[in-house]
């Protein structure tokens, strides 16, 4: 499977380097709608479907993940996968990889509420951390390190919280 993925990517490489304008796309955009309260439906243009809710102290129904964890999962999965990618186009077979993307909130920022000197809470996570833990036979465990660290600087999600990419808000509102 390593090899195959390999492949894959090494086709890809070779046609985006004498052609790389074709790498520039528009990328799948995720769609959700409402389904009443706090509950949503995440689709993707393939079909596939991820419901979210927020906990009973949110008024939500707590049965689905919310959208703080399906942001945190993207994360997660994104990191993973570039890794995973990297190591099988430099030829390392993996024998463990596992992401854990975790942060801490403070609750009232989702709120619009303010600290006691009358800042606003940010509704951002107050920290966000990528936690990775990966083996391979054979490989020393700097050599692992920095194969992690070089795919989390290639891989788009946390490319993007790193650089606070900014948020090009439409709204059409009324009909």
């Amino acid at each position: 499977m390593a090899q195959d993925i390999a492949d894959a990517l090494q086709r890809v490489a070779a046609v985006l380097e004498r052609r790389p304008e074709a790498g520039v796309h528009d990328d799948a955009p995720a769609s959700v709608r409402w389904d009443g309260g706090t509950r949503f439906v995440a689709r993707h243009p393939n079909g596939a479907e991820v419901p979210t809710d927020m906990p009973r102290e949110f008024g939500g129904g707590g049965g689905e993940v919310t959208p703080g964890w399906l942001f945190r999962a993207g994360l997660a999965s994104c990191a993973a996968t570039c890794i995973a990618m990297l190591a099988a186009r430099e030829g390392v077979a993996l024998r463990a990889l596992d992401v854990r993307a975790a942060s801490r909130s403070d609750t009232r920022g989702m709120l619009g509420l303010h600290d006691s000197d009358g800042s606003a809470v940010p509704a951002t996570p107050q920290d966000l951390q990528l936690q990775v833990r990966i083996a391979a036979d054979g490989i020393a465990p700097a050599q692992l390190r920095d194969l992690a660290e070089r795919a989390c600087r290639q891989s788009p999600v946390p490319c993007a919280v790193q650089t606070a990419l900014p948020l090009d808000l439409r709204i059409a509102a009324g009909g």
